[in-house]
């Protein structure tokens, strides 16, 4: 799997888990989806992600 498709998936999975705790644990975990929404807004105008370096140094290819 490549870096961008990694991104996307750990992404993905981690919304639709905030979205679970919301749903089924508490409605606060909502601020768990707009952190990622904000983090993934704040690389778009950085180009820097820190889920980028840790897939790098866990050995995800470009």
């Amino acid at each position: 799997m490549k870096l961008n498709n990694a991104l996307r998936l750990v992404a993905g999975i981690m919304i639709i888990i905030s979205v679970l705790l919301q749903s089924f644990h508490d409605p606060r975990w909502i601020w768990f989806t707009v952190f990622i929404a904000l983090n993934l807004m704040q690389s778009a105008f950085t180009c820097w992600c820190p889920m980028i370096t840790l897939l790098r140094k866990l050995g995800v290819k470009e």
